[in-house]
């Protein structure tokens, strides 16, 4: 392992003259479990990367992100210092998997998106409950991004913002019928339920549809749960509104999504969403696609969601720039997850910590440097 890990840091080296600048000369450090570390960049490092056996040498050799990022979650490499930092070091590697790329999209075409979807949600949704719960806030379970006053409001008032935000835009009241699109761990469908409002929660996740009926019957909420895909959803008759909280990332044709509005709401309804976003649609790693978020589902990409909405009888009413808010919402998530480590690695091992760890700082730090982005937006029919 010496002579392979000498090659390795002669690499790393050689990648960070060439690349350093793309992580804006940030100083990593490399070193095995009882070696001195290779500092590269400047005297002192912001972080530092432990290899710890011959299959971390192997991945770091690859200078790819998903090969690294594989070795950390199965122990093969630790990182050392603040995360936020680790991940700015992210641009130093690779992400090139045109296999990977193409058979995401392959897929849904031999064996339909909903079919398909049916099987990718399973893969991030079927965790256990409390798993999730352990570092959502507490209050209301939601799973997407807060709207916060400040930067220290506690994350379970900026929730509570959020979820009143989505109320007031599409107008609900007691008695209105409204449809939740992916009804998660029942933030909306409870929020709301206890106004009295008539939520009808849509959820293709068997743990989720579980969570849902507990928390109606729990609760005695005028609301019902129906495990139903989106695109296949036909009521009686059209909704007063819909709210779709965080699921638009899993609903990539927007032609198709926009007409499945169009056919649900009553004239005069309105939509509220919000999404994480990119200005490239498809443009997320290999890591998120292949652990976190399996399948062909993309990041809103705003230019083109607002050219599709264009060609619909659709209006839109308000766009809300988000980014910073999901910054601090994965933040709190990331900080609430890591607080809990010890509990998640007895109960679901060390794997799966890891994983949600890479996949909530990295979110974090991509909000924070702008990589990526997110939106509210409101839409009415006419």
């Amino acid at each position: 392992m010496e002579a392979a890990f000498s090659r390795l840091v002669a690499l790393v080296e050689r990648r960070y003259r060439t690349a350093g600048r793309r992580v804006g000369g940030t100083p990593v450090a490399i070193r095995t479990a009882a070696g001195r570390p290779h500092v590269f960049g400047g005297d002192e490092p912001a972080f530092t990367i432990v290899v710890n056996d011959a299959a971390g040498v192997a991945a770091l050799s690859t200078l790819d992100k998903t090969r690294i990022a594989e070795a950390y979650v199965a122990g093969s490499i630790d990182l050392e210092g603040d995360m936020l930092r680790v991940l700015s070091a992210r641009d130093l590697f690779g992400d090139r998997h045109p296999l990977r790329y193409v058979w995401r999209f392959v897929q849904p075409l031999l064996f339909g998106q909903a079919r398909s979807d049916r099987q990718w949600i399973a893969r991030h949704y079927d965790h256990d409950q409390d798993f999730y719960l352990l570092f959502l806030d507490r209050r209301h379970r939601c799973y997407s991004q807060a709207v916060f006053a400040h930067d220290d409001e506690p994350l379970e008032d900026a929730m509570t913002r959020k979820l009143d935000f989505a109320l007031d835009a599409v107008g609900a009241k007691p008695g209105d019928r409204v449809l939740d699109i992916g009804g998660g761990w029942g933030a909306f469908t409870e929020h709301a339920g206890r106004r009295g409002i008539r939520v009808t929660s849509l959820t293709i996740s068997a743990e989720s549809e579980r969570f849902l009926r507990a928390l109606v019957e729990r609760e005695r909420l005028p609301c019902e749960v129906r495990r139903e895909h989106f695109l296949e959803h036909a009521p009686a008759e059209p909704y007063d509104a819909i709210v779709n909280l965080g699921v638009t990332e899993h609903l990539p044709d927007y032609a198709a999504t926009l007409r499945r509005y169009v056919a649900l709401l009553r004239p005069g309804g309105r939509l509220y969403l919000d999404a994480s976003a990119h200005r490239v649609k498809h443009h997320h790693s290999t890591f998120l696609e292949k652990h976190i978020y399996p399948g062909n589902g993309s990041l809103l990409c705003l230019h083109d969601y607002l050219a599709e909405l264009a060609r619909t009888p659709l209006q839109l009413l308000g766009v809300y720039d988000d980014r910073h808010n999901y910054h601090l919402t994965t933040r709190r998530w990331a900080e609430n997850l890591d607080r809990h480590r010890a509990e998640i690695v007895r109960r679901w091992g060390q794997a799966l910590h890891r994983t949600f760890q890479l996949y909530l700082w990295g979110s974090a730090e991509g909000f924070q440097r702008d990589m990526i982005q997110a939106y509210r937006l409101v839409v009415r029919r006419p």
